[in-house]
């Protein structure tokens, strides 16, 4: 049983919080300390960008993140360093790998998936990597048992849910808004709906990403989903506290984890 479902068994039907932060946003020292400050204060799941140069998906907070990771010469190696680094003293909670697939495929699959194994990461969530074409990476990464984690969006149709809920492992990510992470307009009533559609075609737990801006907008997608997904809200923190980065994001942390905890 990987560590994913590990976790979200042990909530019991509790709600998760998946935080998610650039690696190397401000740098990878600071990465680590984000990790253990994020993992102290309330996060089930840790979600780590992997820096890259046309992030098509990200809005402008997060291009930001990956911009100034990539200034220090960030890659997908030193991802994995971080990694590492952090299973040294947290053996528990989950880590989960999103980025795009050039760098992976740089790698290779089958190294990348290797590595990524023995580094500590659980999952990996590849956005540009659609349903059709992820076979090879699919592989590898379930030969080495991490999870393959798949996007749903809005617009994605019922072929296609159930095509991903045959492949997919760990969790499944719902996009909850058409545009890039960061983008407002959250409408709770319309993501439950599709949420009760896709449940139809997995058992997995669902998490739900972009949009979420607060305390208040994450107790509401928690109260419809299984995880609530907080990336540019994250990411803001940091880039508005330089030099105290875990502190103030720990501080957020806390907040949203009590949010999405009184979530029914």
């Amino acid at each position: 049983m990987s560590r994913i479902q590990q976790t979200f068994n042990a909530l019991g039907g509790n709600k998760a919080l998946i935080p998610y932060i650039t690696v190397g946003d401000p740098d990878t020292r600071t990465t680590l300390a984000l990790m253990h400050s994020m993992a102290a204060n309330g996060a089930d799941l840790i979600e780590l960008g992997v820096p890259f140069s046309d992030p098509m998906a990200d809005g402008p907070t997060i291009q930001r993140a990956a911009e100034r990771a990539l200034a220090q010469g960030v890659s997908l190696k030193d991802v994995l360093a971080v990694v590492r680094e952090f299973r040294q003293t947290d053996q528990t909670t989950p880590v989960v790998l999103m980025g795009y697939l050039n760098p992976v495929h740089k790698m290779g699959y089958a190294e990348f998936a290797r590595a990524a194994a023995e580094a500590g990461v659980d999952g990996v969530l590849t956005v540009d990597s659609p349903v059709e074409t992820i076979a090879p990476l699919h592989d590898a990464l379930r030969q080495n048992g991490l999870d393959c984690i798949f996007l749903v969006a809005p617009t994605t149709g019922e072929a296609r849910m159930a095509a991903i809920g045959k492949l997919a492992s760990g969790f499944v990510y719902y996009v909850s808004l058409k545009g890039v992470t960061g983008s407002a307009q959250l409408d709770t009533e319309a993501v439950s709906r599709k949420i009760e559609l896709l449940r139809k075609y997995t058992a997995l737990p669902i998490g739900v990403g972009f949009g979420i801006s607060n305390a208040e907008s994450a107790r509401k997608i928690a109260a419809v989903a299984d995880a609530a997904i907080v990336g540019s809200r994250i990411v803001q923190e940091i880039e508005n506290n330089a030099g105290r980065e875990a502190e103030a994001v720990g501080a957020l942390v806390k907040q949203l984890k009590d949010a999405v905890a009184q979530a029914v």
